[in-house]
């Protein structure tokens, strides 16, 4: 178990850890002088022998006292990612042996909620079955945001077609508002700007709170440097704003803060710092 809020578990469910790419490519404007301090205040990020931005690649599976709900699906086995070779046709079983660890098979999981619908948030969604692609998780509801799937199925990709439009056809999506919520604990809210309908994740009880970023923020470097915006960031400019509204609320509710691409363990705190913020990692 990652860690506890009230009577809620918290799992992380891990699928990869891997060198992605150049950090100067990954933050843009980040600059040398970026690169130095990100060095010296998120140094798990980087790879000691490529010097890549080091990306785990993760879930978590809330369990409240009612329902599994797990919040992302990683990237999957089996599909056609050609435009990144270190995810084509993967065949790994870590994901899977990650949920038997934290105690329930895919039929025990309530709801998957996908904070966006990218790649690597959405691949276990579906698993490949005599050739067809069908839900890997049979008896959940898919939580998806109503303006991602706008945004995403106005134009479908590869990714959309293998893991976001075999939940729709099985009638399994539940397509919702960003400020949707699963139970009394669980609850989304909108941070846009790496795609259109990204959301977060807040889980709250006993008087305790936490947050899951999805890919509102991609390093505890963006504590000290809101601005600066992932190279994928659909609007940077409202990436940057979420952002920085996302960390003044995690600030004022003393929210313990899970990082969905932070370096392991991905969890900390985050305080006010400067003109900015600061990371206090677990």
């Amino acid at each position: 178990m990652l860690t506890r809020i009230g009577n809620v578990e918290i799992w992380r469910i891990l699928e990869s850890v891997d060198p992605f790419i150049d950090p100067l490519e990954f933050f843009p404007t980040m600059g040398q002088d970026g690169l130095s301090e990100m060095q010296e205040k998120a140094p798990g990020q980087l790879c000691a022998e490529t010097g890549r931005i080091l990306l785990p690649i993760q879930g978590f599976l809330i369990k409240t006292r009612r329902h599994n709900i797990l919040v992302d699906a990683c990237v999957g086995n089996d599909k056609s990612y050609e435009f990144f070779g270190a995810w084509h046709k993967r065949s790994g079983g870590r994901f899977m042996a990650g949920l038997t660890a934290a105690g329930v098979s895919p039929s025990d999981i309530d709801f998957v909620l996908c904070t966006h619908l990218h790649v690597d948030h959405v691949g276990w969604n579906t698993r490949l079955e005599n050739g067809r692609w069908v839900p890997t998780f049979p008896n959940a509801r898919y939580i998806l945001s109503a303006d991602d799937v706008a945004h995403f199925g106005a134009d479908p990709s590869i990714v959309y077609t293998e893991s976001v439009l075999p939940v729709i056809a099985a009638g399994q999506a539940d397509i919702v508002a960003s400020d949707h919520m699963i139970g009394d604990c669980v609850s989304l809210i909108p941070t846009p700007g790496h795609t259109p309908g990204h959301v977060s994740v807040i889980v709250a009880d006993g008087g305790q709170e936490a947050v899951i970023t999805g890919d509102a923020m991609h390093s505890p470097i963006q504590c000290y440097h809101p601005e600066w915006s992932f190279l994928h960031d659909h609007d940077r400019s409202i990436a940057a704003r979420t952002r920085r509204s996302f960390l003044e609320s995690a600030c004022e509710a003393k929210q313990l803060v899970l990082g969905s691409h932070f370096p392991l363990p991905s969890l900390g705190n985050v305080q006010e710092h400067k003109a900015a913020f600061a990371w206090y990692g677990h």
